[in-house]
């Protein structure tokens, strides 16, 4: 059985699933994807979101707003806390910051990233954390704002080893997705292979970013098993021992209870 640890659902393509979210349900579940995390990148979006996922217990939300999101609804902390305390949102994100797709003047991403950790902290749910060509403010904001007191996920980990222990330190897991499958992928394959058993986790981030043998095409949570078979080469363990590794990883971090 395997957790899909960040995707989006309801951006996915539905086509080879007769355009039914049941009928994609059913597929997951046949794939043995036990359970996955539906990330929030927007608030527009977010109702329609929750109305899809809500009639299936194996599913959780987060509540976020992406760093890269320009034109919707800006996040205040009270409106994140209040839409945090729902009973399947066990998340706080995705946030972060993003100086890739992002120019000028980033303070407002700064402040956004630290309205979702003061929501949080308030909470106390873990942080999902996007960081593109960030990697100092991203980290230098987490400790200012004393985000190691939740902690959380460094989602779609594309730095180097150095990045992964700062991120340790500061309470923090390391999330794979299907780039760690890439053939330029080095240095994130080395952090794969050094980090310790009890602080990693998989995705997809469905539909981006399909791991080997389905880069460049949609990708979906049931791939996460790919991700999953590539860190045990490197690791060289079973996939077994990867999935049941990573699924007792997401339970602690969100502090969950045995799925039934």
């Amino acid at each position: 059985m395997l957790i899909d640890s960040h995707c989006h659902l309801d951006r996915i393509d539905l086509s080879p699933y007769q355009d039914d979210f049941s009928c994609f349900m059913q597929e997951a579940s046949k794939q043995q994807i036990e359970h996955m995390l539906c990330i929030s990148i927007d608030l527009e979006a977010y109702p329609s979101m929750c109305e899809l996922v809500a009639p299936y217990p194996q599913i959780s939300l987060t509540v976020g707003v992406h760093p890269n999101a320009h034109d919707g609804k800006e996040p205040t902390t009270d409106e994140l806390i209040t839409l945090g305390q729902a009973e399947k949102v066990i998340g706080i994100g995705e946030t972060g910051l993003d100086y890739f797709r992002s120019e000028g003047d980033l303070s407002w991403q700064h402040q956004r990233f630290r309205r979702h950790i003061a929501a949080a902290k308030s909470l106390n749910k873990p942080l999902i954390v996007h960081t593109r060509e960030a990697r100092e403010d991203t980290l230098g904001i987490l400790k200012e704002e004393g985000a190691d007191s939740v902690g959380g996920i460094i989602h779609c980990f594309t730095e180097d080893w150095q990045f992964a222990l700062r991120a340790l330190e500061l309470n923090f897991y390391i999330s794979f997705s299907g780039i760690v499958t890439f053939n330029n992928a080095k240095a994130i394959q080395e952090v794969a292979k050094k980090i310790p058993a009890d602080r990693y986790l998989i995705e997809t981030d469905s539909p981006y970013l399909a791991p080997v043998p389905f880069r460049g095409r949609p990708n979906y949570p049931i791939y996460v098993r790919h991700v999953a078979e590539f860190i045990a080469k490197l690791r060289n363990t079973t996939f077994e021992t990867i999935a049941h590794q990573s699924n007792e990883n997401f339970k602690r971090l969100f502090n969950l209870l045995p799925f039934d």
